[in-house]
């Protein structure tokens, strides 16, 4: 009994309460000292912004041109980290935006590629594809949801820590950029519908019906107005020396140009090009993202209540532009000029809407994106393009010759090979056996750097190079059984226009940067991998990690 009270005045003295004793009852009240911990308060407003395929050297390439209070702006006030990569293969738009949400790669997440081959289902499928839901708001284009996600996300954790208040709202030119990180319990997701609709749509999943201020937008006329006009320089074409020559042999056209040059007639173009799929294809459709962003904000009240809302942008049609012209063209370099005045732009909302001290932004993007390899050929820098129909009749000359059959190969896709179990089984062979003959076979192909299986990666820790970048995109259920990569600057695409998918530092090295409210201001170089993202997040909030979490977070930008 002596033991038991000395150790409750031990207790008591520690906790430096004091006893006030009455008849019934006893008060215990705290004494405030210096370490009294203050209560926490998270941002009115989080802003997440993805700029699809903006590779780091963008922010330097392109400074001259930059004004004092976009991209200039976020890193003279935010913090800048200059040596984030994708730690993953392969780096498409779809993994990204998930990686980025979930704190971890398709290896728990499960998103392992914009379109993939469903092993089970024996056909390609779309990562947010969802049958079970209607279009909201257009004809077409909303039977979507995330629900191929396996994991959650930080805005997912975010509704959870309050009790499911709080708005999470995904936008984006793109359904997969605004559904994948809204997270499965977002208030809304919203997309751009091209062809002859023209509006921002959802599905289902989120709303049977879209939002008065949602149809408001969609009336007003300005998808229509950019695209009555004309694309021509934000500045005089000739001081545009970053980049290349306006007419080059490396860039492709549109329909109905025959150069790749400036100006650009949209009210013409837009009759060939899919009516108002062109708007995506231009800086234009960067634009109208950031005036819905704004309706937004306003129309759901985002930072005005006594909860953290969560809005996820993403700006794809720097992707499109990119993906159509390549990283070194006059296109591109006007892009990212006018990508400056939208950043810039959705700060002065943010700061009028919500309050300069309400709100903490991340900038970053989905992946980066390689040279035209055949630019990169004229300059006598080693790369090319993988034929796809060749490896295929290669890969069928090396089963008939070692196993008698050509019937084993069931899928080629993403850089991976799905077998034929089936037709292996019947001819009583041994599927890790066929495996790994097949990998030891394609090394010798022209432009196959590495190959593994998928036995491998399930039975061996790689923690260096390609093939650990490989690990961390592979997921037992879903990815191939035999993995593959191209020599570097090697591609499967056209001869114009550039494309993206590798572990190589060309597609993984993108900028982050973290601005606003609890963010210091700062720069490094330390290395970090784009999970750390979610990490960083959660813990600044002071929430639970999203439930797949394999990152970890940047403390050093954190106030």
């Amino acid at each position: 009994m002596k033991k038991i009270i000395f150790i409750l005045f031990i207790s008591f003295t520690i906790t430096n309460c004091i006893a006030v004793k009455s008849k019934k009852t006893t008060i215990v009240s705290p004494i405030k000292t210096e370490n009294t911990i203050e209560e926490f308060k998270r941002p009115k407003l989080m802003v997440g912004v993805i700029v699809d395929q903006m590779r780091y050297d963008y922010l330097i390439k392109f400074s001259s041109k930059y004004g004092n209070n976009g991209f200039k702006r976020l890193l003279q006030n935010g913090y800048n980290l200059e040596n984030v990569h994708y730690n993953y293969i392969p780096t498409y738009t779809a993994v990204g935006h998930t990686s980025i949400y979930t704190g971890t790669t398709p290896t728990n997440h499960g998103i392992i590629s914009n379109n993939w081959y469903d092993k089970y289902e024996k056909e390609y499928i779309y990562c947010v594809d969802d049958s079970r839901y209607e279009t909201v708001g257009a004809k077409t284009g909303g039977q979507k949801s995330p629900y191929r996600m396996l994991t959650t996300t930080i805005t997912d954790q975010l509704r959870l820590a309050q009790n499911m208040n709080g708005k999470s709202i995904g936008i984006s030119i793109k359904d997969r950029s605004a559904i994948l990180p809204a997270g499965h319990t977002a208030n809304a997701a919203y997309w751009f519908e091209g062809g002859d609709e023209g509006k921002f749509i959802s599905s289902t999943f989120y709303m049977n019906e879209l939002p008065e201020w949602v149809k408001e937008f969609n009336n007003n006329g300005k998808a229509n107005n950019y695209l009555n006009g004309t694309w021509d320089t934000f500045y005089d074409i000739n001081t545009y020396t970053e980049t290349l020559p306006d007419n080059n042999n490396y860039e492709g056209l549109f329909n109905g140009k025959t150069t790749p040059t400036f100006p650009y007639n949209l009210a013409e173009l837009r009759k060939l090009n899919g009516n108002y799929s062109l708007l995506k294809a231009i800086p234009f459709g960067n634009s109208i993202v950031t005036d819905f962003a704004e309706a937004t904000i306003k129309g759901e009240k985002l930072g005005s209540s006594n909860f953290t809302d969560f809005l996820a942008i993403s700006y794809s049609s720097t992707d499109y532009v990119g993906h159509q012209f390549g990283v070194d063209a006059k296109e591109l370099e006007d892009t990212y000029i006018r990508m400056d005045k939208e950043i810039e732009r959705l700060l002065q909302i943010l700061d009028t809407e919500v309050g300069a001290e309400n709100y903490t932004l991340f900038l970053t993007a989905d992946h980066a994106a390689v040279e035209v390899p055949a630019y990169l050929n004229s300059l006598k820098i080693p790369g090319g393009y993988f034929n796809d129909d060749e490896f295929k009749t290669t890969l069928n000359k090396i089963t008939l010759e070692r196993f008698n059959s050509t019937e084993l190969i069931e899928n080629i896709s993403n850089y991976q090979i799905y077998l034929n179990k089936e037709k292996i089984k019947a001819l009583k062979l041994d599927v890790n056996h066929v495996s790994q003959v097949i990998a030891d076979e394609i090394l010798n192909i022209n432009n196959v750097y590495k190959t593994v299986t998928g036995h491998t990666l399930q039975t061996t820790n790689f923690d260096l190079g390609v093939l650990q970048t490989l690990q961390n995109g592979y997921n037992q259920k879903f990815s191939g059984d035999i993995l593959f990569v191209p020599n570097p600057t090697t591609i499967s695409y056209d001869k114009t226009g550039s494309t993206h998918g590798s572990g190589y530092s060309y597609d993984t090295h993108v900028p982050l940067i973290f601005y606003g409210s609890g963010i210091k201001k700062g720069q490094s170089d330390n290395y970090y991998p784009i999970i750390d993202i979610a990490p960083t997040i959660t813990s600044f909030l002071k929430i639970t990690q999203a439930n797949g979490n394999t990152g970890k977070p940047i403390i050093e930008v954190l106030k």
